[in-house]
């Protein structure tokens, strides 16, 4: 694939054909050639299209019509604005879905999901397949020549459902049968001779909807997982029968779905998309006034998630990534409106940019005037006139064009580095080890375990980096795997919470890269269960007891916060203040420094935080989730100085930092309020925006919702 503008692509998603021509609106036409003008105005570089309207593509099976959107990509490419085209297969026609009724998906076994809405068709099916691919080759074939067109998004937000129709079933089936050759071995992996579950064919195998065997659920979600990567790789390999050499093939991931696997679904790919949406007003507040029990969702709250959103992204390959949609006014339905304040745009899209975004894409470019998303704010607003958004993005774009190629792909700087596991992610999901406050299983387990790490870091102001469980030995994907060491340079801090599904040759691997000079942090469930999640016979934390230092064959779970302390000597400092919630291990030290331990008459019996020297490096064991101010001064201790360079920070200001692709350094300092800020640079700097030189301990200047680009020549 070739390379990317050389500057951060900047636009929206644009239907031309959802504007009306009825009453006084203007013609299409007219309507198109002022959107396109406003888009340009706006220094808009790229727009994406097509996606989402395949009873437009085709009326009727067989008759297609194509010229519809000619005119637009015509108008675009006179305006220098490039165009991403996407197919459309994630929303059917009335007329697929009254002609093949068997298509429709099913949420559970015999349970069809009703049509009106999208994604409803099992894209598994022949009959889907062969309609899909016509409708894709006819659309690739007539635009792909087209000068504007320089990349391809193929179908949209996959992996909304899991799909139990018949064909899906019976290939999983098939699947198991290929991975463990007979019944009695899966007999044996599964441990199916538990409650009578022991098969004796094929045939035997049971429906996943009244399944209760976490083995069972860890194979399924796998399979579904991989049906979505198959499909829209499928879709890939066939856009890229015409596409040019120098066009992308994407998709755009709500990285949230139940069917996505990020990592491996981008391996089909040339560059990872996302759509992140968070809440803006009070929900880019700093200091961050949302409780630590929120869960995070398709929309998240607080700039740490919105930051854990834009790393998650990275990760996917890691490498620089698209924002295929986002916020463009009020992000919600009809009952959640809060468009951004002044400023929060810029902010946004320059968090997204310091943590590796090439492109930053709003969704829409006119809000709807009919349909599900009709409150879901464009950049312009129903009455199709530019207003205060318009301007805040017009504004944005104006900063991309001076900053130029300058902040396009930055390599963002991480000073810990965390693991990812979806595998476990999804396990927790149905056998969480939490539970919610009136008793039930809390499905948002795992995050509620890795999230405090992640936040305790962002509160620090470190940078962080995630990696996918997958990925660890090879963090590109490249090769086999990497050497330890290798992995210290990159990675000298490593946190693993909630790794609770590993093989051994993971867990091994964790082992050697404490040996080889890095800093391991173990988190709660991290080693308890191998790949197939049974629990380990072996004493916990499995095959990484003796490199840490600590077993434990008891845990519970706390009903509230305990307060925890350092005790005395430990390089470790805890604030008064300091708690642990959802969980504790029974830590039993066997050879490690105890460093902080429960204020409490049954738990303090047992160490909440150890440590010990392995080989060159260090292991530490954190038996609990730290809750705020745990966490964040636990990230203090593992990486003393930040990276970024920048110290003592308001606790309104952020400061995130990467490497051009030139080699100079970028510095990206937000004020997230309504407060003005000062922060001395810690070194000579010059604004990228005004060109204004900031020198080492001079002040800069911050307004209320405020973000300043800098560079410095050096490290």
């Amino acid at each position: 694939m070739a390379d990317l503008p050389a500057r951060v692509l900047f636009g929206a998603a644009y239907y031309h054909e959802y504007q009306p021509a009825y009453g006084s609106q203007p013609q299409p036409d007219e309507q198109l050639k002022t959107d396109l003008d406003l888009m340009a105005e706006a220094h808009f570089t790229v727009i994406r299209v097509g996606e989402s309207v395949w009873s437009t593509w085709e009326p009727t099976s067989g008759r297609f019509e194509l010229d519809w959107l000619q005119p637009v990509l015509d108008g675009a490419h006179e305006r220098g604005i490039s165009v991403i085209l996407g197919t459309p297969t994630y929303a059917v026609p009335p007329w697929l879905a009254r002609q093949y009724p068997e298509i429709t998906g099913e949420r559970a076994t015999g349970r069809r999901i009703g049509w009106g809405a999208r994604q409803e068709a099992d894209f598994t099916h022949p009959a889907f397949r062969f309609h899909a691919e016509r409708v894709i080759r006819r659309i690739a074939a007539r635009y792909a020549d087209h000068p504007a067109v320089i990349g391809f998004q193929v179908d949209n937000e996959p992996g909304l459902h899991l799909f139990h129709n018949h064909g899906v079933f019976q290939r999983f089936v098939d699947h198991l049968r290929e991975k463990y050759g007979d019944v009695e071995t899966l007999n044996r992996e599964w441990g199916l001779v538990y409650w009578s579950h022991r098969l004796s064919t094929w045939a035997d195998l049971w429906t996943p909807d009244g399944n209760a065997q976490p083995q069972y659920d860890v194979a399924w979600r796998e399979f579904q997982a991989r049906q979505v990567t198959e499909f829209i790789g499928w879709q890939a390999d066939l856009v890229r029968e015409y596409a040019r050499p120098d066009q992308f093939v994407t998709t755009c991931i709500s990285y949230t779905r139940d069917g996505v696997e990020d990592d491996e679904l981008t391996d089909r790919l040339d560059i990872a998309s996302g759509n992140p949406y968070y809440d803006m007003q009070d929900g880019l507040l700093l200091p961050d006034p949302t409780p630590d029990h929120h869960e995070q969702k398709w929309k998240t709250t607080g700039v740490w998630s919105m930051y854990r959103t834009a790393d998650w992204m990275y990760s996917s390959r890691q490498a620089p990534f698209l924002v295929t949609e986002t916020n463009a006014n009020s992000i919600g339905f009809a009952w959640d409106n809060r468009p951004g304040y002044d400023g929060q745009w810029r902010q946004t899209a320059w968090a997204h940019i310091g943590r590796g975004a090439r492109m930053i894409e709003y969704w829409q470019w006119q809000t709807l005037r009919f349909g599900a998303e009709t409150y879901w704010g464009g950049v312009l607003p129903h009455s199709g006139r530019p207003g205060r958004t318009y301007a805040e993005i017009a504004r944005l774009g104006a900063e991309l064009e001076t900053a130029g190629p300058l902040v396009a792909g930055i390599e963002p700087d991480a000073d810990i580095t965390m693991v990812y596991s979806l595998p476990s992610k999804w396990l927790m999901q149905k056998h969480p080890p939490l539970a919610t406050a009136d008793g039930e299983p809390d499905s948002a387990a795992y995050h509620r375990i890795f999230d405090p790490f992640y936040r305790g870091a962002f509160d620090a102001g470190r940078q962080v980096r995630l990696v996918h469980a997958r990925r660890l030995h090879d963090p590109r994907g490249e090769q086999e795997g990497v050497a330890p060491e290798e992995a210290v340079r990159h990675h000298p801090v490593l946190v693993v919470p909630a790794l609770y599904i590993a093989d051994d040759t993971t867990l091994d691997w964790l082992a050697a890269y404490a040996r080889a000079g890095g800093h391991l942090v173990l988190g709660p469930r991290t080693g308890y269960a191998d790949h197939e999640a049974r629990a380990r016979q072996e004493p916990a934390p499995g095959r990484l007891s003796e490199a840490a230092g600590v077993t434990y064959d008891e845990f519970s779970n706390l009903a509230g916060e305990i307060l925890v302390h350092d005790v005395p000597g430990s390089p470790l400092r805890l604030p008064e203040n300091a708690t642990a919630t959802y969980w504790a291990d029974g830590l039993t030290v066997i050879d490690a420094e105890v460093l902080a331990a429960y204020d409490h008459p049954h738990f303090g019996r047992w160490p909440a935080v150890t440590t010990r020297r392995h080989g060159e490096g260090r292991v530490t064991y954190v038996g609990t989730v730290p809750g705020r101010d745990f966490a964040r001064a636990l990230a203090a201790w593992l990486v003393p100085a930040a990276g970024s360079g920048w110290q003592d920070l308001p606790e309104s200001v952020t400061a995130t930092t990467g490497t051009a692709r030139d080699g100079r350094r970028v510095h990206i300092v937000h004020n997230w309020s309504w407060q003005p800020a000062r922060v001395p640079a810690p070194v000579d700097l010059t604004d990228v925006l005004d060109g204004t030189p900031v020198p080492a301990g001079a002040a800069l200047e911050l307004g209320p919702w405020d973000v300043r680009v800098l560079v410095s020549s050096g490290a």
